[in-house]
């Protein structure tokens, strides 16, 4: 009997996962797991602000692929470019590949929100490359602010788009590094500013206010500023333009544009004919496609409704590991023609890092700061790492100084 074929596309947490469980569980003439991905290795995304601040080697952020999936799985290195549900098949810039079920786990997108000129002007936390580059652009602009005779200091002005998760944990990585660029430089620190612009009327939407006060605290004290309720209307070669008020506008000169105000799902998720928003679909309770028995999305393209507020979950490591076990469960359950099972998310908390020794967050419960809140943070990227790869990984590319 012809052996199915289970085609995983992306090897972010979501479809990593998916892989280890399947794994795990099903012998090597069980099925044939196909896994494909952009590059040959994985990286922790959730670690790419402490590598776009120059705080972490990009490097420890990645590890090969090859190195946590088994000898039976087929590991493919191409880029997707189009899904055909209704033919089962995915074509990639290597060739083809039908399947029997399929695994859509091909992470996120920065969304601009059509606001002219980010695209061209703005750099974002997106991967492994994008953190490089953004570290070695903030290094070239203190570098090239000494070697100048005139001294632009505008070169020195570092802004921050978002004050979500990811923007906040950059700037808690710019307030450790900043001081460590003057110093290797020779920049007077006062030169240099850091300002995070939010249209939200917020900060750290979601997390208790007596922690966003903290987080706000901790990170002013630092030198950061923050203009909320802000937006950014436009991006040029030269700064940012924000809206102050009804008729108020202000242009903000600036060295460097990080824009971390959102994300998307992947953009071949519209080409799909599955119905979604923003490239994000919202799965049916088992996690496949509405309308789709052989199809399922994890991670960063699912969009999964949290009842008790109706607000989607966020698109966490955390839940798309979960995803991702779950995903390998029901996949074998349809094998076995066994019924699949709702997926509930457990979610164990959460943790905003503000730089290498402090953090704000949510634990089993308890409210946490400090330099507690940081050990735990440093605790679950640890154990994202066992998850997958075990003692080996963990011991290779694990977070040890807890304190």
């Amino acid at each position: 009997m012809k052996r199915p074929t289970i085609l995983v596309l992306g090897a972010g947490y979501g479809g990593l996962s998916t892989v280890v469980n399947l794994q795990k569980s099903l012998g090597a003439n069980a099925a044939n797991i196909v896994l494909i991905n952009k590059n040959d290795y994985h990286y922790e995304s959730t670690w790419l602000h402490e590598a776009s601040a120059g705080t972490l080697s990009p490097e420890q952020v990645r590890y090969d692929i090859k190195d946590v999936i088994a000898t039976h799985v087929d590991f493919v290195q191409a880029t997707v470019e189009a899904i055909d549900v209704k033919g089962k098949v995915v074509t990639t810039n290597v060739g083809t590949h039908t399947y029997d079920y399929l695994v859509i786990s091909l992470g996120f997108e920065g969304e601009t929100f059509g606001i002219p000129g980010l695209d061209k002007h703005a750099l974002s936390i997106a991967n492994v490359k994008a953190a490089r580059h953004i570290r070695e652009h903030i290094e070239y602009q203190f570098a090239t602010w000494s070697l100048d005779t005139e001294k632009d200091d505008s070169r020195l002005t570092i802004i921050v788009g978002g004050a979500g998760f990811t923007g906040i944990e950059f700037l808690g990585e710019l307030g450790n590094r900043v001081p460590e660029l003057c110093k290797e430089y020779d920049v007077p620190y006062d030169k240099v500013r850091v300002l995070c612009v939010e249209a939200a009327p917020m900060v750290l939407p979601g997390f208790d206010d007596d922690l966003v006060k903290y987080a706000v605290s901790q990170l002013e004290s630092k030198g950061i500023e923050f203009s909320i309720g802000t937006p950014v209307v436009e991006a040029t070669e030269e700064g940012v333009k924000i809206k102050t008020g009804d008729d108020e506008f202000e242009f903000i000169k600036a060295g460097t544009v990080v824009w971390a105000a959102g994300v998307r799902g992947n953009r071949l998720i519209e080409e799909t004919g599955i119905e979604n928003m923003r490239a994000r679909v919202k799965v049916d309770k088992d996690l496949r496609a509405p309308g789709y028995s052989d199809v399922f999305i994890v991670g960063d393209c699912a969009l999964m409704i949290n009842e008790e507020i109706n607000r989607p979950y966020p698109p966490t490591a955390q839940i798309a590991m979960q995803q991702g076990d779950m995903c390998a469960n029901n996949i074998i359950a349809l094998l076995k023609g066994q019924p699949t099972e709702d997926f509930t998310p457990d979610i164990k908390g959460a943790i905003c890092s503000l730089g290498s020794d402090d953090a704000i967050g949510v634990a089993f419960g308890k409210k946490l700061t400090g330099k507690k809140a940081s050990f735990m943070k440093k605790v679950v990227d640890n154990r994202s790492l066992f998850l997958i790869g075990g003692v080996g990984l963990t011991l290779k590319k694990g977070k040890f100084n807890l304190l």
